[in-house]
């Protein structure tokens, strides 16, 4: 029987974590950069480990006005302290499994081979025994598997795709998916059948180990038990793909 894990970004003062953490399997903690700081970490990882939730770092970029989806031109030393640096903090609070990189750090180690080396070497450097969650197919996948990091694939059930594989800017109108039956739809589409519908209505495969969820959209709870349901009634088991918590 095929199983899949439920991830998605917590920490980020969206309200709904108490909520949410039931019912997903993994929680991406934001460390203080583009949201969360050190009370909000703390309640996250006790949520986390009540609900029986593997949790992972979350970090990028320092930017919470755009809420760490604006791409920064750091250098490969100032990227590779940033993200070590987060990793740091959120260790100060408690422990965790994997890593996450976030918004626009995670578009950009996804498409761009130098970045992706950086993410993944901060990650080895502070503890190689951390996992990577990084986009299926992606340079960052890629990376990490090369270094022997426990890399495990993703896909995003409410954000579409373009023809290679890769999400396309939030900029554009037709960047989510319109509506929870819509991703829905993507998923079990995905997670039984290895392949997501492009924006050009091209076929792209794709054979994930989680899909991401976003903390920050407000139906997500809605949205978290519906796709609970679906995949149940299609036989798919929820369950964490780093194991037990």
């Amino acid at each position: 029987m095929r199983s899949i894990d439920l991830n998605c970004d917590v920490g980020e003062g969206a309200g709904l974590d108490t909520q949410l953490l039931p019912l997903v399997t993994s929680a991406n903690i934001a460390c203080g950069a583009h949201a969360g700081d050190s009370a909000t970490m703390q309640k996250t990882l006790r949520l986390a480990a009540e609900n029986q939730v593997v949790a992972g770092a979350h970090p990028g970029f320092a930017d919470r006005a755009h809420f760490g989806r604006r791409e920064l031109q750091l250098s490969a030393p100032e990227l590779r302290q940033l993200i070590l640096n987060q990793l740091a903090t959120l260790r100060t609070h408690g422990d965790f499994r994997y890593v996450k990189p976030h918004g626009a750090l995670y578009n950009l180690a996804a498409r761009e081979p130098t970045i992706a080396r950086v993410v993944v070497a901060a990650v080895r450097d502070f503890d190689a025994s951390l996992g990577l969650l990084a986009l299926a197919g992606s340079e960052l996948w890629l990376a990490g598997d090369r270094a022997g990091l426990n890399t495990k694939a993703e896909a995003f059930a409410d954000r579409a795709y373009d023809e290679n594989g890769y999400l396309i800017s939030r900029d554009r109108p037709d960047a989510m998916r319109p509506t929870a039956a819509a991703a829905a739809q993507q998923v079990l589409e995905i997670v039984t059948a290895d392949r997501v519908r492009s924006v050009l209505g091209t076929w792209v495969a794709l054979r994930p180990d989680s899909i991401c969820l976003h903390g920050d959209n407000p139906t997500v709870v809605e949205f978290a038990q519906r796709l609970r349901s679906v995949l149940q009634c299609a036989g798919i088991t929820v369950q964490s793909c780093w194991g037990a918590s």
